[in-house]
Protein backbone atom coordinates (compact mmCIF):
# COMPACT_ATOMS: atom_id res chain seq x y z
CA UNK A 1 0.00 0.00 0.00
CA UNK A 2 2.73 2.61 0.81
CA UNK A 3 4.52 1.83 -2.38
CA UNK A 4 1.52 2.18 -4.10
CA UNK A 5 0.18 5.65 -2.64
CA UNK A 6 4.61 6.68 -3.55
CA UNK A 7 3.75 5.82 -7.43
CA UNK A 8 0.17 7.58 -7.26
CA UNK A 9 2.36 10.85 -5.70
CA UNK A 10 4.61 10.47 -8.21
CA UNK A 11 2.14 10.22 -11.13
CA UNK A 12 0.31 13.27 -9.82
CA UNK A 13 3.88 15.17 -10.00
CA UNK A 14 4.44 14.21 -13.38
CA UNK A 15 1.10 14.86 -14.79
CA UNK A 16 1.21 18.59 -13.09
CA UNK A 17 4.53 19.22 -14.69
CA UNK A 18 3.09 17.94 -18.09
CA UNK A 19 0.54 20.59 -17.69
CA UNK A 20 2.90 23.32 -17.67
CA UNK A 21 4.41 24.49 -21.30
CA UNK A 22 7.88 22.89 -21.92
CA UNK A 23 10.37 25.09 -23.57
CA UNK A 24 14.28 24.40 -24.65
CA UNK A 25 16.75 25.76 -22.09
CA UNK A 26 17.90 27.89 -24.58
CA UNK A 27 14.92 29.73 -24.84
CA UNK A 28 14.54 30.93 -21.63
CA UNK A 29 17.81 31.40 -19.87
CA UNK A 30 21.49 32.37 -20.77
CA UNK A 31 25.10 30.97 -19.77
CA UNK A 32 26.22 33.47 -17.00
CA UNK A 33 29.30 34.50 -18.34
CA UNK A 34 28.49 34.40 -21.59
CA UNK A 35 27.30 38.05 -22.67
CA UNK A 36 26.99 40.95 -25.42
CA UNK A 37 28.90 44.28 -24.14
CA UNK A 38 28.07 47.57 -25.16
CA UNK A 39 30.13 49.88 -27.50
CA UNK A 40 30.37 53.83 -28.03
CA UNK A 41 31.70 56.02 -29.72
CA UNK A 42 31.79 59.81 -31.25
CA UNK A 43 32.06 60.56 -34.75
CA UNK A 44 31.52 62.50 -37.28
CA UNK A 45 29.31 62.38 -40.81
CA UNK A 46 30.57 64.64 -43.71
CA UNK A 47 28.39 64.24 -47.43
CA UNK A 48 25.25 65.89 -46.42
CA UNK A 49 22.87 67.61 -48.40
CA UNK A 50 22.69 70.55 -46.44
CA UNK A 51 20.85 68.87 -43.78
CA UNK A 52 24.34 68.77 -41.38
CA UNK A 53 24.52 71.14 -38.14
CA UNK A 54 23.82 74.19 -38.21
CA UNK A 55 26.08 76.71 -36.87
CA UNK A 56 23.43 77.61 -33.67
CA UNK A 57 23.76 74.37 -31.85
CA UNK A 58 26.59 73.13 -33.31
CA UNK A 59 29.69 74.74 -31.41
CA UNK A 60 31.09 71.34 -31.13
CA UNK A 61 30.86 69.98 -34.59
CA UNK A 62 33.43 73.08 -35.13
CA UNK A 63 35.23 71.99 -32.35
CA UNK A 64 35.28 68.44 -33.90
CA UNK A 65 36.01 69.35 -37.19
CA UNK A 66 38.99 71.58 -36.40
CA UNK A 67 40.84 68.98 -34.22
CA UNK A 68 40.15 66.37 -37.40
CA UNK A 69 41.73 68.71 -39.72
CA UNK A 70 45.03 69.49 -37.22
CA UNK A 71 45.37 65.78 -36.99
CA UNK A 72 45.42 65.54 -40.91
CA UNK A 73 47.79 68.35 -40.80
CA UNK A 74 45.61 70.71 -42.29
CA UNK A 75 45.96 74.58 -40.61
CA UNK A 76 43.53 76.77 -41.47
CA UNK A 77 43.79 80.49 -41.56
CA UNK A 78 39.48 80.94 -41.04
CA UNK A 79 37.41 81.25 -39.26
CA UNK A 80 36.38 78.14 -37.21
CA UNK A 81 32.53 79.33 -37.59
CA UNK A 82 32.97 79.39 -41.44
CA UNK A 83 33.52 75.53 -41.72
CA UNK A 84 29.77 74.54 -40.61
CA UNK A 85 28.78 74.01 -43.94
CA UNK A 86 25.50 72.09 -43.04
CA UNK A 87 27.27 69.63 -44.58
CA UNK A 88 28.20 67.56 -41.68
CA UNK A 89 26.95 65.83 -38.35
CA UNK A 90 27.83 65.44 -34.84
CA UNK A 91 26.66 61.97 -34.15
CA UNK A 92 27.23 59.14 -31.15
CA UNK A 93 27.62 55.58 -32.39
CA UNK A 94 27.09 52.57 -30.31
CA UNK A 95 27.48 49.05 -31.07
CA UNK A 96 27.07 45.57 -29.67
CA UNK A 97 30.30 43.41 -29.04
CA UNK A 98 28.93 39.86 -28.77
CA UNK A 99 31.00 36.81 -26.96
CA UNK A 100 34.04 35.14 -28.41
CA UNK A 101 34.17 38.04 -30.89
CA UNK A 102 37.47 37.76 -32.67
CA UNK A 103 39.55 40.51 -33.66
CA UNK A 104 38.27 40.65 -37.72
CA UNK A 105 34.64 40.31 -37.11
CA UNK A 106 32.02 42.83 -38.43
CA UNK A 107 29.31 44.44 -36.16
CA UNK A 108 26.59 46.86 -37.07
CA UNK A 109 26.93 50.14 -36.15
CA UNK A 110 24.28 52.81 -34.87
CA UNK A 111 24.06 56.13 -35.70
CA UNK A 112 22.20 59.30 -34.18
CA UNK A 113 22.89 62.53 -34.25
CA UNK A 114 23.53 65.10 -31.16
CA UNK A 115 23.24 68.32 -32.32
CA UNK A 116 20.55 69.81 -34.68
CA UNK A 117 20.94 68.13 -38.18
CA UNK A 118 17.61 67.33 -39.86
CA UNK A 119 18.74 64.23 -41.53
CA UNK A 120 21.82 61.72 -42.54
CA UNK A 121 20.18 60.95 -45.93
CA UNK A 122 23.24 59.96 -47.68
CA UNK A 123 25.93 60.85 -45.01
CA UNK A 124 29.15 58.83 -44.33
CA UNK A 125 30.39 57.98 -40.96
CA UNK A 126 34.29 58.95 -40.60
CA UNK A 127 36.57 56.42 -38.82
CA UNK A 128 35.12 56.09 -35.11
CA UNK A 129 37.01 54.47 -32.28
CA UNK A 130 34.09 52.62 -30.05
CA UNK A 131 35.43 52.29 -26.58
CA UNK A 132 34.10 49.61 -23.57
CA UNK A 133 33.09 51.46 -20.29
CA UNK A 134 36.68 50.94 -19.41
CA UNK A 135 37.45 52.96 -21.92
CA UNK A 136 39.72 50.46 -24.19
CA UNK A 137 39.06 50.22 -27.86
CA UNK A 138 37.84 47.29 -28.53
CA UNK A 139 36.10 48.47 -32.67
CA UNK A 140 36.16 51.19 -35.16
CA UNK A 141 33.11 51.81 -37.45
CA UNK A 142 32.74 53.60 -40.82
CA UNK A 143 31.25 53.45 -43.81
CA UNK A 144 27.87 54.62 -45.79
CA UNK A 145 24.96 55.48 -43.41
CA UNK A 146 21.44 53.43 -44.41
CA UNK A 147 18.63 55.70 -43.05
CA UNK A 148 15.50 53.33 -44.95
CA UNK A 149 14.17 56.42 -46.04
CA UNK A 150 14.77 59.98 -47.16
CA UNK A 151 13.76 63.64 -46.77
CA UNK A 152 12.70 65.27 -49.71
CA UNK A 153 11.13 69.08 -50.49
CA UNK A 154 12.27 72.83 -49.99
CA UNK A 155 12.80 72.09 -46.12
CA UNK A 156 15.45 69.56 -46.23
CA UNK A 157 18.31 72.21 -47.13
CA UNK A 158 17.32 74.84 -44.79
CA UNK A 159 18.22 77.66 -47.67
CA UNK A 160 15.41 79.82 -49.35
CA UNK A 161 12.73 77.80 -50.02
CA UNK A 162 13.21 76.35 -45.95
CA UNK A 163 9.69 77.53 -46.03
CA UNK A 164 7.89 75.37 -48.07
CA UNK A 165 6.58 71.91 -47.63
CA UNK A 166 8.67 68.44 -47.48
CA UNK A 167 7.75 64.38 -47.83
CA UNK A 168 9.65 62.41 -45.16
CA UNK A 169 10.04 58.81 -45.26
CA UNK A 170 11.13 56.84 -41.57
CA UNK A 171 13.26 58.50 -38.70
CA UNK A 172 15.65 60.87 -40.76
CA UNK A 173 18.41 61.58 -37.78
CA UNK A 174 19.58 58.15 -36.98
CA UNK A 175 20.60 54.86 -38.80
CA UNK A 176 22.59 51.87 -39.23
CA UNK A 177 26.35 50.97 -40.90
CA UNK A 178 25.61 47.66 -41.64
CA UNK A 179 29.04 45.47 -40.99
CA UNK A 180 30.42 48.73 -40.37
CA UNK A 181 31.82 48.09 -37.27
CA UNK A 182 35.53 46.20 -36.95
CA UNK A 183 35.83 44.10 -33.98
CA UNK A 184 40.06 45.49 -33.12
CA UNK A 185 40.30 44.04 -29.64
CA UNK A 186 38.58 40.41 -28.16
CA UNK A 187 37.19 39.86 -24.98
CA UNK A 188 38.64 37.06 -23.31
CA UNK A 189 36.19 34.64 -21.70
CA UNK A 190 38.06 31.12 -21.07
CA UNK A 191 36.07 28.60 -20.51
CA UNK A 192 38.10 25.55 -20.94
CA UNK A 193 38.75 26.04 -16.82
CA UNK A 194 35.41 25.96 -15.72
CA UNK A 195 34.36 22.96 -13.53
CA UNK A 196 30.49 24.06 -13.30
CA UNK A 197 28.18 26.03 -15.69
CA UNK A 198 25.53 28.72 -14.14
CA UNK A 199 22.77 28.88 -16.00
CA UNK A 200 20.89 32.06 -15.45
CA UNK A 201 16.88 32.55 -16.21
CA UNK A 202 15.62 35.23 -17.79
CA UNK A 203 12.32 34.69 -15.90
CA UNK A 204 12.97 34.45 -12.16
CA UNK A 205 11.19 31.49 -10.79
CA UNK A 206 11.52 28.82 -8.04
CA UNK A 207 9.10 26.42 -9.65
CA UNK A 208 11.42 26.60 -13.13
CA UNK A 209 14.52 26.43 -11.47
CA UNK A 210 13.76 23.62 -9.55
CA UNK A 211 12.51 21.98 -13.19
CA UNK A 212 15.49 22.91 -14.35
CA UNK A 213 17.91 21.20 -11.98
CA UNK A 214 15.78 17.68 -12.05
CA UNK A 215 15.98 17.70 -15.65
CA UNK A 216 19.56 17.83 -15.62
CA UNK A 217 19.83 15.75 -13.24
CA UNK A 218 17.45 12.78 -14.78
CA UNK A 219 19.79 13.27 -17.95
CA UNK A 220 23.73 13.33 -15.98
CA UNK A 221 22.39 11.81 -12.57
CA UNK A 222 21.53 13.02 -9.30
CA UNK A 223 23.59 15.58 -7.52
CA UNK A 224 25.06 17.09 -11.17
CA UNK A 225 22.61 20.64 -10.10
CA UNK A 226 21.73 22.50 -7.65
CA UNK A 227 19.30 25.27 -7.92
CA UNK A 228 21.42 28.25 -5.81
CA UNK A 229 17.92 30.65 -6.22
CA UNK A 230 15.11 31.78 -8.42
CA UNK A 231 17.26 32.14 -10.95
CA UNK A 232 20.97 30.88 -10.87
CA UNK A 233 21.23 26.44 -11.62
CA UNK A 234 24.57 25.56 -10.90
CA UNK A 235 25.40 22.24 -12.93
CA UNK A 236 28.60 20.65 -12.55
CA UNK A 237 30.56 19.78 -15.69
CA UNK A 238 31.24 15.65 -15.37
CA UNK A 239 34.66 14.30 -15.98
CA UNK A 240 33.58 13.11 -19.46
CA UNK A 241 32.49 16.47 -20.42
CA UNK A 242 35.87 17.93 -19.18
CA UNK A 243 37.96 20.22 -21.36
CA UNK A 244 35.05 19.92 -23.61
CA UNK A 245 32.57 22.71 -22.22
CA UNK A 246 31.21 23.69 -25.54
CA UNK A 247 29.17 20.25 -26.41
CA UNK A 248 28.52 20.22 -22.68
CA UNK A 249 26.75 23.65 -22.45
CA UNK A 250 24.97 22.69 -26.41
CA UNK A 251 23.35 19.52 -24.27
CA UNK A 252 21.76 21.78 -21.66
CA UNK A 253 20.76 24.03 -23.68
CA UNK A 254 18.80 21.59 -25.71
CA UNK A 255 16.90 20.29 -22.66
CA UNK A 256 13.08 20.72 -22.56
CA UNK A 257 11.86 22.17 -18.80
CA UNK A 258 8.36 22.92 -17.95
CA UNK A 259 8.72 26.66 -17.63
CA UNK A 260 6.21 27.55 -14.06
CA UNK A 261 4.68 31.32 -14.64
CA UNK A 262 2.87 33.44 -11.93
CA UNK A 263 -0.95 34.42 -12.64
CA UNK A 264 -0.28 38.03 -14.27
CA UNK A 265 -2.78 40.29 -16.09
CA UNK A 266 -0.59 43.26 -18.06
CA UNK A 267 -2.90 46.62 -18.80
CA UNK A 268 -1.78 49.32 -21.10
CA UNK A 269 -3.74 51.74 -20.53
CA UNK A 270 -2.73 54.43 -23.31
CA UNK A 271 -3.31 51.80 -25.66
CA UNK A 272 -6.20 50.19 -24.25
CA UNK A 273 -4.30 46.79 -24.41
CA UNK A 274 -5.02 43.95 -21.65
CA UNK A 275 -2.97 40.57 -22.11
CA UNK A 276 -4.14 37.40 -19.34
CA UNK A 277 -1.71 35.12 -18.02
CA UNK A 278 -2.39 31.23 -18.27
CA UNK A 279 -3.38 30.80 -14.99
CA UNK A 280 -5.64 33.90 -14.13
CA UNK A 281 -8.90 33.64 -12.02
CA UNK A 282 -11.64 34.86 -10.80
CA UNK A 283 -13.60 34.55 -7.51
CA UNK A 284 -17.50 34.53 -7.75
CA UNK A 285 -18.52 38.44 -7.72
CA UNK A 286 -21.07 40.76 -9.24
CA UNK A 287 -20.26 43.16 -11.63
CA UNK A 288 -21.98 46.65 -13.07
CA UNK A 289 -20.28 48.76 -15.23
CA UNK A 290 -22.03 52.16 -16.57
CA UNK A 291 -20.69 54.76 -19.15
CA UNK A 292 -21.25 58.29 -18.47
CA UNK A 293 -21.64 60.88 -21.46
CA UNK A 294 -21.91 64.23 -21.56
CA UNK A 295 -22.68 66.19 -24.83
CA UNK A 296 -22.41 69.90 -25.50
CA UNK A 297 -23.73 71.51 -28.17
CA UNK A 298 -23.46 74.72 -29.38
CA UNK A 299 -26.42 76.80 -31.53
CA UNK A 300 -25.71 80.39 -33.23
CA UNK A 301 -28.78 82.76 -34.05
CA UNK A 302 -29.13 86.48 -34.92
CA UNK A 303 -30.28 89.16 -33.01
CA UNK A 304 -31.88 92.07 -34.89
CA UNK A 305 -33.28 94.92 -33.40
CA UNK A 306 -36.25 96.92 -35.05
CA UNK A 307 -36.49 99.81 -36.87
CA UNK A 308 -37.83 103.40 -35.92
CA UNK A 309 -40.54 105.08 -37.70
CA UNK A 310 -37.76 106.95 -39.71
CA UNK A 311 -36.15 103.43 -40.89
CA UNK A 312 -33.25 103.99 -38.49
CA UNK A 313 -32.14 101.06 -36.21
CA UNK A 314 -31.84 101.87 -32.48
CA UNK A 315 -29.95 98.93 -31.83
CA UNK A 316 -27.21 96.66 -33.05
CA UNK A 317 -27.33 93.55 -34.45
CA UNK A 318 -25.59 90.73 -32.81
CA UNK A 319 -24.56 86.82 -32.65
CA UNK A 320 -25.83 85.34 -29.80
CA UNK A 321 -24.47 81.51 -29.11
CA UNK A 322 -26.86 78.87 -27.05
CA UNK A 323 -25.37 76.13 -25.25
CA UNK A 324 -27.15 73.30 -24.52
CA UNK A 325 -25.84 70.69 -22.26
CA UNK A 326 -27.20 67.04 -21.91
CA UNK A 327 -25.72 64.33 -19.64
CA UNK A 328 -26.84 60.86 -20.76
CA UNK A 329 -25.80 57.55 -18.24
CA UNK A 330 -26.13 54.39 -20.09
CA UNK A 331 -28.35 51.67 -17.88
CA UNK A 332 -25.74 48.88 -16.18
CA UNK A 333 -27.39 45.76 -15.02
CA UNK A 334 -25.46 43.97 -12.25
CA UNK A 335 -23.87 40.76 -13.85
CA UNK A 336 -22.65 37.79 -11.25
CA UNK A 337 -19.80 36.48 -12.27
CA UNK A 338 -19.25 33.06 -11.27
CA UNK A 339 -15.98 31.24 -10.11
CA UNK A 340 -13.67 30.24 -12.97
CA UNK A 341 -10.97 27.99 -13.43
CA UNK A 342 -9.64 28.18 -16.74
CA UNK A 343 -8.33 30.89 -18.63
CA UNK A 344 -11.30 30.35 -21.38
CA UNK A 345 -14.16 31.04 -18.60
CA UNK A 346 -12.45 34.14 -17.42
CA UNK A 347 -12.40 35.32 -21.10
CA UNK A 348 -16.06 34.60 -21.26
CA UNK A 349 -17.43 35.77 -17.80
CA UNK A 350 -15.37 39.41 -18.85
CA UNK A 351 -16.69 39.38 -22.83
CA UNK A 352 -20.10 38.76 -21.07
CA UNK A 353 -19.87 42.68 -19.29
CA UNK A 354 -19.66 43.58 -23.01
CA UNK A 355 -17.21 46.27 -22.33
CA UNK A 356 -14.30 48.00 -24.20
CA UNK A 357 -10.91 47.12 -23.66
CA UNK A 358 -10.39 50.61 -22.07
CA UNK A 359 -13.51 49.97 -20.10
CA UNK A 360 -11.80 46.51 -19.11
CA UNK A 361 -9.05 47.78 -17.43
CA UNK A 362 -11.02 49.74 -15.20
CA UNK A 363 -12.77 46.98 -13.88
CA UNK A 364 -9.79 44.65 -14.33
CA UNK A 365 -8.34 47.26 -11.19
CA UNK A 366 -11.63 46.97 -9.36
CA UNK A 367 -12.01 43.31 -9.66
CA UNK A 368 -8.01 43.36 -7.97
CA UNK A 369 -9.25 45.92 -4.67
CA UNK A 370 -12.54 43.85 -4.14
CA UNK A 371 -9.86 40.35 -3.99
CA UNK A 372 -11.87 38.74 -6.62
CA UNK A 373 -9.27 38.73 -8.96
CA UNK A 374 -6.76 35.98 -8.74
CA UNK A 375 -3.69 37.39 -10.30
CA UNK A 376 -1.22 39.99 -10.21
CA UNK A 377 -2.40 43.07 -11.80
CA UNK A 378 0.52 45.16 -13.69
CA UNK A 379 -0.09 48.30 -15.54
CA UNK A 380 2.64 49.68 -17.98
Amino acid sequence: MKMRAIVSLMLVAILLAGSAEAARVKDIATIDGVRENQLLGYGLVVGLSQTGDQVIGGQFTIQAMMSMLNKMGINLLIEPIQLLTRNIASVMVTAKLPPFARPGMTLDAIVSTMANAKSLQGGTLLLTPLKAPNQEVYAVAQGPISIGGFLGGGGGGGGSNSGSSTVTKNHQTAGVVPGGAIVEKEITVSIDSWDSVSIMLRQSDFTTSIRLADAIDSMLGPGTALPVNATQVRAAVPASFQGRIVQYVAMLEALDVAVDVPAKVVVNERTGTVVLGEYVRLSTCAIAHGNLTISVKDTVSVSQPNGSILGNSAGQTEVIKNQDTQVQEDPARLMQVDETVTLGEVVRALNAVGVTPRDLVAILAALKAAGALQANLEVI
